[in-house]
């Protein structure tokens, strides 16, 4: 019987090497998973497939902007259509689809697949992943609602309208959708991190944005059929997008949007603004103590 061994045999040294390169650090790689999130909230860096649905999204938000600019153009209008706090109310449904596609595509793999340990074992820390999934969602949503607003301020720029009323007007917008993109991202990342199946995930961010202002509205409506006006405004305590409606009304000039344009008075809108805070700090709470389990 022959010694010699097969053609085919290798002998491979698979020993570990040292690593003399620079260490980059936490900040680093916190960027990083910022950056990578970021655009995987819009398909960037994955399949053609992945990009459909928020790029699509993407243009259904940007195309009645530039409708309504170039009616203002052509019509030589005093004012757009639409103020641009109202902007993103008219559109909440394609929001909501989109934090409910998206908040699950961003946590929920990792849960699934079990890789947010390896995520924690070095440099990366919890409070570093989690400040970086919700600033990436936070920076989409904003990315989502902003573009639109800067369509309708240029094209105000374009019709010749009043540039320090149009330049007030557009930060108030931007401010309105920064806040909504802080409550947005955190409530759809907090519902999306409670479970790693990604469709209950969805079911789940749905059921909060979307059902929530069914039931709210509903209700509020019957206050103002009813001639209960008085409760109307304290209603939206109770919805995230009735959030963001009131708060803006109370502090950002916007005009009322509730039944019977009840008004939410500054008084009020105090309330709105702790709910809104207590909700943005709570949901990274809630994602701390979860990815504190996690990480185990």
């Amino acid at each position: 019987m022959s010694s010699q061994a097969p053609e085919t045999t290798r002998i491979h040294n698979i020993g570990y090497r040292t690593y003399d390169g620079p260490r980059l650090g936490r900040g680093y790689a916190r960027r990083a998973l910022f950056s990578q999130s970021l655009r995987g909230a819009y398909g960037l860096g994955r399949s053609a497939k992945s990009k459909v649905l928020p790029m699509i999204l993407f243009g259904v938000m940007c195309v009645p902007a530039l409708i309504i600019v170039a009616v203002a153009v052509v019509t030589k209008a005093p004012k757009l259509a639409i103020e641009y706090t109202q902007y993103a109310l008219y559109l909440q449904v394609v929001i909501g689809i989109y934090v409910a596609a998206q908040a699950p595509q961003s946590v929920s793999r990792d849960l699934r697949f079990r890789t947010v340990p390896l995520y924690f074992s070095r440099p990366i820390e919890r409070a570093d992943y989690v400040l970086a999934k919700y600033g990436a969602m936070a920076a989409a949503l904003f990315l989502l609602t902003a573009v639109p607003l800067v369509i309708l301020y240029v094209g105000a720029l374009l019709a010749k309208l009043d540039f320090a009323d149009q330049t007030a007007l557009f930060g108030q917008g931007l401010v309105s959708v920064a806040l909504l993109s802080l409550l947005f991202g955190g409530i759809g990342l907090v519902m999306a991190a409670l479970t790693p199946r990604r469709g209950f995930g969805v079911a789940a961010v749905i059921a909060v944005l979307t059902i929530s202002y069914g039931a709210v509205t509903t209700l509020q409506g019957i206050a103002y059929a009813t001639d209960n006006l008085d409760p109307i405004a304290w209603m939206g305590l109770f919805s995230p997008m009735t959030l963001i409606s009131g708060l803006q009304t109370a502090f950002l000039g916007a005009p009322p949007a509730f039944p019977g344009e009840v008004a939410v008075g500054a008084g009020t809108g105090v309330a709105y603004l702790f709910v809104v805070l207590a909700l943005i700090l709570g949901s990274y709470a809630v994602l701390m103590r979860r990815y504190r389990k996690v990480g185990l």
